[in-house]
């Protein structure tokens, strides 16, 4: 089996890390804009050789893992190489726009737009990591679009890597998403901002935060050159999770102000039933 991982980063090379366990024939061929992470991936075993547009043509699989504007500029030019029983699979946070830039491509048949819901803080080839998306959900839209024999040849991929799959419309996708993903990494980045803008002493913060801190922070130390272009791609989305998630504060702001902590109370024990959503979430395993 030949597969060829176009971005090797936490998610492209966590990708060709699982394939390489459980394929032991798989041939892994790479490609990305930046020849070091290239170099490094091949150094740590990753990937097993450079990949360039011909090796496309006789890919078995074609894992796309690049910021979401770019997958949507390059994403028809891929297909272009692309051969008959190729099926390629991208890992995109947004989804409308991405189906959109190939609805009318004369290999849509090719393509099975996916987001696999995992990842961390990292990036770059070094932050691949074994068995990331085990247990872990899938989401597969427009799966109607795509050849039912190309279908078959990325699921059981999936199923081999232990993913969940549930099978949504773009739009749906993408207004969920800003929900779950894009607005806790908003508030990840202010709560930094905030706290860099008013605690001068690097020691102090350093010193005083505490484990709360830490996780919730946590995602403030993703790519900018990822998050970005998803912020954008998913605009309105995002936009209207702001304005619920402002007014949310502002309440909040407003019952402290008002000595209203049975309110407050209220508030958060209400919202502790997120602890019996969230208890079926597996943890990352290294």
């Amino acid at each position: 089996m030949k597969v060829v991982v176009i971005g090797i980063g936490l998610i492209g090379g966590s990708f060709a890390k699982d394939i390489k366990k459980l394929y032991s024939e798989a041939s892994i061929w790479g490609m990305d804009k930046n020849d070091s992470h290239l170099d490094e991936a091949i150094n740590l075993g990753i990937v097993d050789q450079k990949a360039d547009n011909e090796s496309l043509t006789n890919a078995d699989i074609v894992i796309v893992s690049i910021p979401v504007d770019v997958l949507v500029q390059e994403l028809p030019n891929i297909l272009d190489k692309v051969g008959d029983e190729t099926v390629v699979i991208d890992a995109g946070s947004t989804k409308r726009l991405i189906c959109q830039a190939v609805a009318n491509h004369p290999k849509r048949r090719n393509f099975l737009a996916c987001h696999p819901i995992a990842g961390t803080e990292f990036s770059g080839p070094s932050a691949a990591i074994n068995r990331l998306y085990e247990g872990k959900t899938n989401i597969i839209c427009e799966v109607e679009e795509t050849a039912f024999k190309l279908q078959e040849k990325a699921l059981e991929l999936f199923q081999k890597m232990g993913m969940r799959i549930r099978y949504m419309k773009p739009d749906a996708h993408d207004k969920h998403i800003a929900y779950v993903s894009h607005l806790s990494h908003i508030s990840s980045f202010m709560l930094g901002k905030t706290v860099i803008e008013k605690e001068k002493n690097e020691r102090d913060i350093f010193d005083m935060a505490g484990s709360g801190f830490e996780s919730t922070v946590r995602l403030a130390k993703s790519s900018p050159d990822m998050w970005t272009p998803i912020f954008e791609q998913n605009r309105e989305n995002v936009v209207e999770t702001l304005q619920e998630y402002i007014q949310n504060l502002e309440s909040f702001k407003k019952m402290i102000e008002a000595n209203d902590f049975e309110g407050i109370y209220n508030e958060m024990n209400n919202t502790n039933k997120i602890k019996q959503i969230l208890n079926g979430i597996p943890l990352t395993k290294n």
